[in-house]
């Protein structure tokens, strides 16, 4: 398919093609280096006083690159191509493109295409190796690198959650490298009504068994007109759940390929997780962010199509200004979902949306 596309394209398409693509890729080789040594520099003292493996420091940078460039994509974009066009409108090529009787959206053709060429990398990039990649990024900087990172990974005082339609659960402490609980409730409902309570000053996972350990076990079974209660030292039970999955870590969702979110999203609304928002956040920027390609793409072009007093510089200022309004936008109206009840969908789209407008108004412009 791309190469019969790419067969039907003229010179001037191929030429600004291929421009497109290799500016955005050196742009990102170049930064990349620049990103690794900054956070060498900030991190050097932890991963030396933690006497950290060098395997696990050089599987980190691999992952951190790959966070880095996902994170940075639109930025790293939007300067490469304000920079190859500036250089277009400098050297007075692209008047003379439009001069032969192009017209400014046939001579959008190729910066469309490989917009959708980004776009379309960018996505799986998103579906299927990022999520890894911040598995291992994330891990690290929680085990080696942040101080009180391992307590920090999960929500472990005050645990509250529902295990089923009719199961609850609470538990004032959990250890989930020990695989034990400590004051330990669980309340069984028929609709409004209680079945039955289960209390214990400790619950502790028995891999050989596969059940779950409860100290100073306490059953009490409501009744039509008085109740059972049943009380043991201990006593092996068994439940259906894990421990891991009470306190998932907080950056879960960006470790799960499309469909295991899906399924793990719809999991954490049946059992009343808090977070949500932060789930769906994420689910809808693997979306939302390769589409900013096309966008931005606008914009850039729009901006830099014409010669201007002061240069590639004027250009380029106005490019990361643009750029980096974009990911303040993004970060903003994210975080705002995450941390109250604004629609995840429409706040992660917000970005899209205004920018596209501006796309519009500055194409409009441009093609005078």
């Amino acid at each position: 398919m791309f190469k019969e596309l790419f067969s039907k394209l003229t010179i001037i398409d191929k030429y600004i093609l291929k421009r497109y693509l290799a500016t955005f890729s050196v742009m990102i080789l170049l930064f990349i280096p620049i990103g690794i040594t900054i956070d060498v520099a900030e991190k050097i003292n932890k991963i030396l006083e933690n006497r950290v493996p060098f395997a696990k420091v050089a599987s980190y940078y691999l992952d951190f690159i790959v966070f880095f460039a996902n994170n940075l994509f639109p930025i790293f974009l939007f300067l490469s191509i304000i920079w190859f066009t500036s250089k277009l409108a400098s050297n007075t090529e692209i008047v003379a493109i439009l001069s032969s009787g192009i017209s400014f959206q046939r001579f959008l053709k190729p910066y469309i295409i490989g917009a959708t060429i980004v776009c379309v990398f960018a996505l799986l990039m998103g579906f299927f190796i990022v999520p890894k990649a911040s598995d291992g990024y994330r891990n690290f900087r929680y085990n080696y690198l942040i101080g009180g990172g391992k307590e920090e990974m999960r929500k472990t005082n005050d645990v509250y959650r529902q295990i089923s339609d009719s199961e609850f659960i609470y538990a004032s402490n959990l250890n989930v490298d020990s695989k034990t609980a400590y004051n330990f409730v669980l309340e069984k409902f028929d609709k409004n009504k209680l079945l039955y309570k289960i209390t214990a000053t400790s619950i502790m996972y028995n891999d050989q068994e596969k059940t779950y350990i409860l100290m100073n076990y306490t059953k009490r079974t409501v009744g039509e007109l008085d109740d059972t209660i049943e009380t043991r030292m201990s006593k092996a039970v068994k439940f259906n759940f894990e421990l891991e999955d009470l306190t998932p870590v907080v950056y879960i969702a960006e470790t799960l390929m499309p469909n295991e979110l899906d399924k793990f999203i719809e999991k954490e609304r049946k059992r009343g997780s808090s977070n949500i928002n932060r789930y769906l956040v994420v689910k809808y920027r693997k979306y939302s962010i390769p589409i900013s390609a096309f966008i931005l793409t606008i914009i850039a072009v729009s901006v830099s199509s014409m010669k201007r007093r002061g240069g590639m510089g004027i250009n380029l200022a106005i490019g990361i200004a643009v750029a980096f309004s974009y990911v303040f936008l993004d970060k903003i109206f994210g975080t705002m979902a995450e941390k109250s009840s604004f629609s995840p969908l429409i706040a992660v789209w917000i970005p899209n949306v205004v920018f596209g407008i501006l796309a519009y108004y500055l194409l409009k412009n441009a093609k005078r």
